[in-house]
């Protein structure tokens, strides 16, 4: 893995139906992410924040799509800075922002893994697939959207054509537990791997991710691992517009974290949906920024006792 990482932050929110997530980076900035990464010796460069022109209004057949002009912008100029801070070898760590910005983020990902001749894989922690396109939505909340467009599939009329695409074979999603029926029935079309709450209550999350990480390393691939606070249980993370009983518990996501960090495979990550104005405390955004840290590299043996 690497040990130098660029911090983007995406303070995308027009892609949920709860206003916040836009004070998404600067939590986890509050939340010590940055000298967490430094104590652990990497070198971290902060880009600061992107922001996104007032767009034009863009019409669409679906009149139930909310912000689509935001989307189409957002996912330009997430693509561009996404691409560019993969080309200078460290690794892109992007501070959202409602989960719209992978759009961005994973295209640009997909693209830089295929100019190094190497196959994109994505782990994707959420409780939802984000699997619509933009017909199928009926909330029309553009969060919803991103998984389906990065694996090109039809129904993206608008937004910027990919160069490259993420292979469905190559998507693993776990924590799912809220699903659509037109997303079920993509999920049997593409043959994404989906590890529900059931799966990992039956199984755990060692052998299923392990499975995963030996696809990834036999592939020689890039892994991107796109972290939504819904992916936990709104018990111990309750800063999230969607939440969804159920969730992965602290100690799985944190032995998921450390995997990943063992397996020396990730070379991107995206922090997703954190809502700083319905959080307690700060406490959603210190347990996301302990967990980029034992992705980093942060051992249970490493964290000091203290209060919750």
């Amino acid at each position: 893995m690497h040990k130098s990482c660029q911090l983007i932050g995406l303070p995308v929110q027009s892609g949920a139906a709860q206003p916040g997530c836009l004070m998404g980076p600067a939590a986890l900035r509050t939340a010590g992410l940055p000298e967490a990464l430094k104590e652990l010796g990497w070198s971290v460069r902060d880009q600061g924040d992107l922001l996104l022109a007032d767009q034009a209004v863009l019409d669409h057949a679906n009149p139930a799509l909310k912000n689509f002009a935001d989307l189409v912008g957002w996912t330009k100029l997430i693509h561009q800075q996404a691409f560019e801070a993969a080309a200078t070898g460290a690794m892109p760590i992007f501070l959202g922002g409602d989960h719209s910005l992978a759009a961005g983020s994973v295209s640009a990902m997909a693209r830089y893994a295929q100019d190094q001749n190497r196959p994109a894989f994505v782990l994707w922690l959420d409780a939802h697939p984000d699997l619509h396109d933009l017909h199928s939505t009926t909330s029309g909340n553009l969060h919803g959207t991103p998984m389906a467009y990065v694996t090109g599939q039809a129904g993206f009329e608008g937004l910027p054509p990919l160069t490259a695409t993420v292979a469905p074979e190559n998507v693993c999603m776990m924590g799912i537990r809220s699903v659509d029926p037109a997303e079920a029935a993509r999920i049997r079309d593409t043959g994404i791997t989906i590890h529900d709450m059931r799966s990992i209550d039956e199984q755990g999350v060692v052998a299923p991710l392990r499975d995963f990480l030996s696809k990834v390393a036999a592939a020689n691939g890039m892994l991107h691992v796109s972290l939504d606070v819904d992916f936990l249980d709104p018990s111990v993370a309750p800063a999230v517009g969607t939440t969804v009983p159920g969730g992965a518990t602290f100690r799985e996501a944190h032995l998921i974290m450390e995997m990943l960090h063992d397996s020396g495979l990730v070379t991107s990550l995206d922090v997703v949906e954190l809502n700083p104005f319905l959080d307690e405390r700060g406490r959603t955004a210190i347990l996301m920024a302990d967990l980029v840290a034992s992705l980093c590299g942060r051992r249970v043996l490493d964290r000091m006792t203290g209060s919750f």
